[in-house]
């Protein structure tokens, strides 16, 4: 089942929020990473906008690398600190989407590369394909590929941080 579905399926349900809301939660994110990238004598220009009904902070810049860490560990720490500075001043949960350098895009190419191969492999083979493990992000960059693909479906398995997804024959 993809992420999102099962977070739907467990979470209560959750206040639509408006354009206005999204944004208001994006500045007020902005603000927070500026005020960190003060701390940090660190340089980048911030973007705010709201895409996809989720609002999405980006940080563009040079050396940025010490923003994103390894395999995005250090990004998807400061998205999950960004959220919670977000949720203390405007009350609401969000589904911030905060990227540094491009990282997310560039991230999401490999992954739609890695998730074509593994759909390749099963239809060859006629055998599930088992995947790293992955962040939320990550899996649901190769679910989307996957669901998109004819005769072939995945599965995330696992217990966080180890969880995985399996791409198997339909």
């Amino acid at each position: 089942m993809v992420e999102e579905e099962q977070e739907e399926q467990e979470a209560p349900k959750r206040k639509e929020l408006s354009d206005a809301d999204l944004f208001r939660q994006s500045e007020v994110a902005a603000d927070y990473i500026e005020g960190l990238l003060d701390i940090l004598d660190a340089d980048g220009d911030i973007d705010e906008l709201v895409s996809g009904g989720r609002p999405i902070v980006e940080v563009v810049g040079t050396k940025l690398q010490s923003l994103i860490g390894p395999r995005g560990a250090t990004l998807e720490a400061l998205q999950e600190l960004t959220r919670l500075a977000v949720f203390k001043q405007t009350g609401e949960p969000s589904r911030l989407l905060l990227d540094v350098g491009g990282y997310r895009d560039q991230r999401r190419k490999e992954l739609g590369a890695l998730a074509k191969n593994a759909v390749e492999k099963v239809r060859q083979h006629g055998e599930s394909v088992r995947l790293e493990p992955m962040s939320a992000f990550e899996r649901k960059c190769v679910h989307d590929v996957v669901n998109a693909s004819e005769g072939v479906e995945s599965e995330s398995e696992g217990v966080e941080p180890n969880r995985r997804i399996v791409v198997r024959p339909v």
